[in-house]
């Protein structure tokens, strides 16, 4: 039996759900699952990730475990591509191409099913990548432990920047670690005639932003490089009323954790710094979760980016690092691995309601990493 995977990626596409809630597609996954199971493999829900699926392919001498995890969850955005499979579930789509990642898993599993692996592999279908961290919440409650220890992990995250099919890697870092900033400015509340008797932190928080971009620009390396981005500002009523609480939030992007933790800190002082200037109480509240920086190993990365570029089959480029952010970051903090990019070609970008990746990357991806899963477990530590 053979899966059509063109036809498993448009129903995933159909049924895209948000993080912590992607029942419709852990069943569908299990069916598909349940088709080609063998006596070499395991099926696991974890009771600490519900919406998780391990799959555990026993290998035929066993040396070490390889995993491979995808993403499940989808995004609250309103598709507008007008594709025949379009999401049926409203203001909610695949804009981040988890479909397209789920699907390669389940190729790659049906694959290794069908030809019993060297090594054991274990498959984690993972909810709650895009807000909540799922590998987080793995992580942090042993699930790659005991009969499901994982000695080292491989995943791939989509891109229209690369042709449909193209292999994209870097080391040491893939993507930037982010942390969400929220800052809260408390003063006086009063009349827009009357300055005097009211504190305005409207003002305040205008001056807060003015500082908090010099953070970047003269506290991190300029060959490094950070991003810090407050993309939403709220304060006040009326226009002739002081404002006496502005919310702001906004994100840092990091390679490294120690570059994310110097924005943290100036961030801190900066804010302590506009409560005494403006006599004003300033509430900072950073929460990185589980979007670590994607840093990739070097000896297992070296190895995936050799066997690439002399696969005469495959079409590999090295790229250069990006500040998205990816919590497959938290999963490499805590064991060996390697993430990289599966081309899409030339469609808008990620997280936009025209996302549409070309689907013949699909059978190309498979072919590639199934080569290399393949040679990594003939490969002699």
């Amino acid at each position: 039996m053979t899966l059509d995977l063109i036809a498993v990626r448009r129903h995933l596409h159909q049924i895209p759900e948000l993080a912590m809630h992607e029942s419709q597609t852990h069943q569908y996954l299990l069916e598909l699952i349940n088709e080609f199971a063998t006596d070499n493999m395991e099926v696991f829900t974890p009771e600490q990730l519900p919406m998780a699926i391990l799959v555990k392919v026993k290998g035929s001498n066993s040396t070490k475990t390889i995993g491979y995890r995808c993403d499940m969850d989808a995004l609250p955005v309103n598709e507008k591509t007008g594709l025949e499979f379009s999401s049926k579930h409203e203001s909610v789509m695949h804009a981040c191409g988890h479909d397209i990642h789920m699907t390669v898993a389940i190729g790659l599993l049906e694959h290794f099913a069908q030809r019993q692996p060297v090594d054991d592999l274990i498959f984690f279908f993972q909810p709650a990548e895009e807000s909540e961290s799922g590998a987080k919440v793995a992580v942090d409650s042993n699930l790659f432990a005991g009969d499901w220890h994982v000695d080292e992990f491989y995943g791939l995250h989509d891109t229209p920047e690369l042709p449909a099919g193209t292999i994209g890697c870097c080391y040491p870092t893939l993507f930037a670690g982010t942390s969400e900033v929220n800052i809260t400015l408390i003063g006086k509340s009063g009349h827009a005639a009357y300055p005097h008797q009211a504190n305005d932190m409207v003002v305040a928080s205008a001056t807060l932003i003015t500082q908090l971009q010099t953070i970047v620009s003269r506290n991190v390396d300029p060959v490094q490089g950070a991003v810090l981005t407050f993309g939403q500002i709220n304060g006040g009523t009326i226009r002739n009323v002081i404002a006496g609480r502005v919310d702001i939030k906004g994100t840092i992007r990091g390679l490294n954790q120690e570059m994310i933790q110097t924005v943290k800190t100036r961030i801190i002082e900066i804010c302590k710094g506009i409560e005494v200037g403006f006599n004003c109480q300033v509430k900072v509240d950073i929460n990185q979760g589980g979007y670590y920086p994607v840093n990739n190993n070097q000896k297992l990365t070296e190895r995936f980016m050799n066997f690439m570029q002399a696969n005469p089959d495959v079409d590999f480029t090295v790229t250069m690092p990006a500040m998205t952010g990816e919590d497959f970051g938290y999963i490499l903090h805590h064991f060996d691995g390697t993430m990289f990019w599966l081309g899409v070609g030339n469609t808008s970008a990620l997280h936009t309601d025209t996302f549409n990746p070309d689907e013949s990357c699909i059978e190309k991806g498979i072919n590639a990493i199934s080569s290399f899963l393949e040679f990594e477990m003939r490969e002699d530590d």
